[in-house]
């Protein structure tokens, strides 16, 4: 059910992942609305683990196998 993704798209991720990051930090954690840590928490997920949700939803919704 839950297909692997690349190395390549995992190391994408998580430059992403980083650089959200950075710019929750250079902003401030109290500044910063709370949804922005998702897509955070999302591409650090996926780089991880190799799964991600974005993708599996998104396949779900279009009906792709």
């Amino acid at each position: 059910m839950f297909n692997k993704i690349s190395k390549a798209l995992r190391l994408f991720f998580l430059i992403i992942a980083i650089t959200i990051a950075l710019g929750i930090y250079l902003t401030g954690y109290t500044t910063v609305h709370w949804v922005l840590y998702l897509p955070l928490v999302f591409m650090l997920f996926a780089s991880i683990t190799g799964i991600c949700p974005g993708i599996i939803v998104s396949k779900m919704i279009v009906g792709e196998k």
